[in-house]
Formats: structure tokens, C-alpha cells, sequence
């Protein structure tokens, strides 16, 4: 099923959480919404599903528009962060009671719901557990249940308000594996909130960045990170070092000062030029685009990591460096940014 969000306006009294959003999700696909807190993930999430009505614009399934769909109509699974599951009700009939509760037209024979329930079960990986209540499940079990629940009555759009945010680490990458899994053998058409990055670049096929209420780009995990629309999703997506610019004709300018660097996105006037981590040689002090000192170098998963205070205002930007290197907090040494895209202010 294909979703259409077109300029979704939704208000709480006097605060806008969205303000003019807009999606397309293809049938089949795997969809990240990644945003800081207050950006409207959620609020837009809940639109999708009917829990939310906006006040302005338009949200279409397929060619139907569902904008004043009731909730019960559109055929949507909802996984919540923290479970929501039944605790008076064993395993095997929380999977059920969206079955047990559609219109007596619609609902399953009691034969086709045991059989339901028991597919259910080993799709998700917990076959011999439908007897069980929800406290004697661990929570990455809980979590599982909860979507075999919404996947019971078959639904048209899977959503997923941060599925994974109530669980620790290790849980947290044994069930994106198997979530995406799981997707790719049922083919739902399935958007997820997170505020994991590496989450939401792992998993997703796109992710959509959202703002203050606005997705600011949608794209594959290369395309926000390696092409950022923004200086916010540069910014916001992996880590980011900047310096305050100022473009004069074909010339870029720090502190006055004329250097060289490869970069996209130059105009006229103010702005910031951003790079990764990754982005920076680092060399003799004669030898750079900037002139530093390193404050600071650390252990990082990846190798190591150095901060280096650079220009009259020392600025502390991010540089990787060899597991072999030698440098060391105090020395003096030379910036070259290798890659680089400014944005104007």
C-alpha cells in the first residue's frame, strides 16, 4: 500500500507540530522517520494512523484519500515503544484479540484464528510461548509479541512508534536484524519512529528528516549522509564539525583570511562549512588549510578520534586519526579539509 502525506498541518493549542509535512512512501518500502525530540515524528506518525486529525492537508492511501478515514477503517498494525501488551491475557490470545474484536463479517472462524496465532508465533520466533503472560517474557519477547499483534488482522500500513527505545543495546540490534527480516518476508508497507541514527540508517530503505514540524529530506543512508539537502541534516545526521565562512566571489574566507578546500554549496555572503570527521588530513602546520593545536585525542569504536582547536576563536572541530598516530594534546599541526559542503547562514 502506498501512503501519500501532502502538507500536513497538526496543532496543540498554540504549538505546531507540523507544519506543511510531506511523504511518499512506495508499496513495499521501509520507511525511517528520524528527527530531534519535538521535531513531529511521532504527532506524524499518529496522523498516518487516524490517532491524530490535522488540521490541514491530506493523507492518501493508495488513490483513496484517508484523511477523515475513521481509525478502525484503515487497516493499520501499531507497535508502541512500550508494548502495550494485555497482562491479564496470555501470549497467544494478545495476538488474537484484534482478530476476536472485528465485526462479526469480517472475523476469522475460532479454527483460522488458532492457526493465525500459531503462523504468528513462529514468525516471529516464539513458538512454544503462546501459553505464556506478558511478565514472563523478557522485553525484547514482549516487544515481538506486540508486533505479531499488529500483524494479526493483516493490516495495510505497519507502524512503529520507537519499537526498540524501551530496550538495551544488545536487544536493540538482535531485533533490527530481525525486523528487517521479517519485513522482507511479509513485504508490509511499514514506517518506524526512531531517534537511534545508526538505527535508522541500518534498517530503513529511505529516511525522512524532520524539523520543526517539516521533512527537511528524504533519501537512502548514502544519500543523507554523503549529500545532505541542509546544513540541519548535515548537522544532525553523523557527527559534524564547522567553521564560520564567508564567500566573496569565488573566494571562501575564514576569519578574514583566504584558504583552500574542495567544497559544494558556496553563494554569496555568511555561512558554515561542514565536514566529518573523516573529511580532515591532518599534517605539518605549514602543510594545512588551517592552522591548530590538538586539545585532545581519544578511543573511539571506529580508531581514534582528535580535537583540535583552530583559528583566533578556537573553534574545536573533529578529525579521525590513525590507530598509529602520534600526535599528541598540545601539538601544533596543519588542517586540510579533503571534503567539505558549505551552506549559507
Amino acid at each position: 500500500m502506498r501512503i501519500r502525506v501532502v502538507d500536513i498541518v497538526k496543532d496543540f493549542g498554540a504549538t505546531s507540530a507540523l507544519r506543511g509535512a510531506s511523504l511518499d512512501v512506495d508499496d513495499g518500502e521501509l520507511i525511517a522517520l528520524l528527527g530531534p525530540s519535538g521535531s513531529g515524528k511521532t504527532t506524524l506518525l499518529r496522523v498516518i494512523a487516524g490517532l491524530e486529525i490535522p488540521r490541514a492537508g491530506k493523507i492518501f492511501f493508495g488513490n483513496d484519500d484517508a484523511t477523515a478515514m475513521p481509525v478502525q477503517k484503515r487497516r493499520i498494525g501499531f507497535v508502541f515503544q512500550n508494548f502495550a501488551l494485555f497482562k491479564h491475557l496470555s501470549v497467544g490470545d494478545n495476538i488474537a484479540y484484534g482478530l476476536h474484536v472485528l465485526p462479526r463479517s469480517e472475523r476469522p472462524s475460532p479454527a483460522d484464528i488458532r492457526k493465525r496465532v500459531h503462523d504468528l508465533l513462529n514468525a516471529v520466533q516464539l513458538p512454544d510461548m503462546g501459553d505464556r503472560y506478558p511478565h514472563q517474557l523478557s522485553g525484547g519477547q514482549q516487544q515481538r509479541v506486540a508486533l505479531a499483534r499488529a500483524l494479526a488482522v493483516e493490516p495495510r500500513v505497519l507502524l512503529l512508534d520507537e519499537p526498540f527505545g524501551a530496550l538495551d543495546a544488545n536487544v536493540r540490534k538482535e531485533l533490527r536484524r530481525w525486523l528487517r527480516e521479517l519485513h522482507r518476508k511479509t513485504g508490509y508497507t511499514t514506517v518506524f519512529v526512531t531517534h537511534d541514527q545508526e538505527e535508522a540508517l541500518e534498517l530503513a530503505d529511505r529516511v525522512a528528516i524532520l524539523n520543526l514540524g517539516r521533512v527537511e529530506q528524504i533519501g537512502t543512508a548514502d544519500e543523507i549522509y554523503d549529500n545532505p539537502a541542509t546544513a540541519f541534516v548535515m548537522s544532525f545526521v553523523g557527527a559534524t564539525s564547522s567553521i564560520p565562512v564567508q564567500f566573496d566571489g569565488e573566494r571562501l574566507l575564514h576569519e578574514g583570511r583566504p584558504f583552500k578546500a574542495q567544497f559544494t554549496g558556496a553563494g554569496d555572503g555568511h555561512g558554515r562549512l561542514y565536514f566529518r570527521p573523516r573529511d580532515i588530513a591532518i599534517g605539518a602546520p605549514d602543510a594545512g588549510d588551517l592552522i591548530g593545536t590538538i586539545a585532545n585525542v581519544h578511543r573511539t569504536s571506529m580508531g581514534r578520534r582528535a580535537q583540535i582547536k583552530v583559528g583566533k576563536a578556537g573553534i574545536v572541530i573533529e578529525a579521525e586519526v590513525g590507530l598509529d598516530s602520534t600526535i599528541v594534546a598540545g601539538e601544533r599541526v596543519g588542517v586540510t579539509l579533503v571534503k567539505a559542503r558549505a551552506f549559507p547562514s
